[in-house]
């Protein structure tokens, strides 16, 4: 059976705030105004959400955010408190607790486990500026 245009316009109007998500994951969630964004209200678009993806807003963003931690964790040499600033996280204990609850492992024995002693990171500096770790610096000069 077919979506009729209300449940399509829905759907869409959900994609869209999902991708909002999606592309500012690093920045701290305002659930009121990705909700007007997609055109409902704070505890509608929560319903419609985990209807939809079978999780919350909150839950997706923050599984998001790991993906992007076990990335960084593998690849760049930063420190956990670095990555978890860069991935969204105001708190490290909140950042741990939730990465080890979506890997079974803390961040430095993901770390341990997936870098081999042999394999060269990123340097931090670079990939702090490959994820924007130095915001407002240019800003800085142009005053």
């Amino acid at each position: 059976m077919a979506p009729t245009p209300a449940q399509l316009s829905q759907l869409r109007q959900l994609r869209m705030a999902k991708d909002a998500m999606d592309r500012d994951w690093a920045s701290p969630l305002d659930l009121d105004a990705i909700a007007a964004h997609a055109g409902y209200s704070r505890y509608h678009f929560v319903r419609l959400f985990r209807a939809v993806y079978g999780q919350t807003p909150g839950q997706y963003l923050s599984r998001r955010r790991i993906e992007r931690a076990e990335d960084l964790l593998r690849t760049a040499d930063l420190s956990v408190t670095e990555i978890c600033a860069l991935v969204g996280f105001s708190s490290l204990g909140s950042f741990s607790a939730s990465f080890k609850k979506h890997t079974g492992l803390t961040p430095s024995d993901y770390r341990t486990r997936n870098v081999r002693p042999s394999q060269g990171l990123v340097p931090g500096c670079y990939a702090l500026l490959w994820h924007g770790g130095f915001k407002g610096l240019g800003e800085e000069r142009n005053s």
